[in-house]
C-alpha cells in the first residue's frame, strides 16, 4: 500500500515539474507547435491559420502574422504559445503596447517561463515611461518569486502530493517521526495551496491593464475637461481601482493615480 502511495506522489511531483518547466522559444523565433485547442478540435482551418501565421512571421511579415494569430483568438483558440507568438509578432512590428499585453497574458498561463519574462523585459525597456516601483518588504517579493516558479495547476498537484504525504506520515509506526512528518507535510500543504490560490487569483485578475495609445493624459476626475495630472505612454502597465461611465481610475507603480478613458487601455 505504501509503495502505491509513493508511486502516486512521484507521479504528481513529475507532473508538477513538467508544468513548471514548459519551454518557449526566444524572441527571434516562434513556437511552431499548434495550440492544444486547435489540435483537439480537429479543425483543419485553425491549423492552417496557425501554420500561415508562423510562415508569415518567419518571412518577416510580422503585421500579417499578428493579424492571423488574432484571427485564431477570435475563433476561441487560446494558449500560452499563441499569446507568446502574438507578443513576438507585435514586438517585431513595433507595436509595443500589444506586445506587452500578450506577453503578460502568456506569463499568466506559464509564470515560471524564463523566455517569456525575458521577452517581456525587453519590450518594457522600449516603453517611454520610466516609473520606479514603490519598495516592498523583501519577504513579499521573495514569496511572490517562488509562487511564480510554477502555475496554478502545478501548485495544485504539488499540494495534493503533500496532502498524501501528510496522510502517509500519520501511518508511520514511530510516533515521533510520524508526528514531525505530519507537521512538516501539513505546513507545506498549506503553503502550496496558498500559492495555487494566489496563482489562480492572479490569472483571473481583471484590474491589470496596458496603455494602448501612443500617449494619454491622466485626469484628476472622469471628465475630459478636468485637470491633466500626468501623461502615460504606450506599453505602461496600470492597475484599475475604479470604473465610472467609460472611465477607469488607475494607479501606476510609483503610487500616482488618476482617471483615463477605458478605451485607451486594455485589460490583461
Amino acid at each position: 500500500m505504501k509503495r502505491m502511495i509513493l508511486c502516486f506522489l512521484l507521479s504528481l511531483a513529475l507532473a508538477a515539474v513538467s508544468f513548471a518547466q514548459e519551454p518557449a522559444d526566444s524572441l527571434q523565433r516562434v513556437s511552431r507547435e499548434a495550440p492544444a485547442e486547435a489540435q483537439a478540435s480537429g479543425e483543419q482551418t485553425a491549423e492552417q491559420l496557425w501554420n500561415k501565421a508562423n510562415t508569415a512571421y518567419i518571412n518577416g511579415d510580422f503585421h500579417a502574422a499578428a493579424d492571423t494569430y488574432e484571427e485564431l483568438l477570435s475563433r476561441g483558440v487560446s494558449s500560452m504559445k499563441l499569446y507568446y507568438n502574438l507578443g513576438n509578432a507585435y514586438f517585431k512590428d513595433d507595436r509595443i503596447g500589444k506586445a506587452i499585453l500578450y506577453y503578460n497574458r502568456a506569463l499568466r498561463l506559464a509564470p515560471g517561463n524564463d523566455d517569456i519574462r525575458y521577452n517581456l523585459s525587453v519590450a518594457e525597456a522600449r516603453t517611454k515611461d520610466n516609473i520606479e516601483d514603490i519598495p516592498e518588504f523583501f519577504f513579499v517579493t521573495w514569496m511572490r518569486d517562488i509562487r511564480h516558479t510554477m502555475g496554478c495547476t502545478a501548485w495544485s498537484l504539488l499540494s495534493l502530493a503533500l496532502l498524501a504525504c501528510m496522510l502517509l506520515a500519520q501511518r508511520i509506526s514511530l510516533r515521533k517521526a510520524g508526528f514531525y512528518g505530519t507537521v512538516v507535510a501539513a505546513l507545506l500543504f498549506m503553503l502550496t495551496t496558498w500559492f495555487a490560490v494566489g496563482e489562480r487569483r492572479e490569472m483571473l485578475d481583471d484590474t491589470s491593464a496596458v496603455v494602448m495609445t501612443a500617449s494619454t493624459a491622466v485626469k484628476s476626475s472622469p471628465d475630459k475637461s478636468s485637470t491633466d495630472l500626468f501623461v502615460l505612454h504606450e506599453g505602461t502597465v496600470v492597475t484599475i481601482t475604479d470604473r465610472l461611465d467609460g472611465w477607469c481610475e488607475v494607479v501606476i507603480a510609483d503610487g500616482k493615480k488618476g482617471w483615463v478613458e477605458g478605451r485607451k487601455i486594455e485589460i490583461i
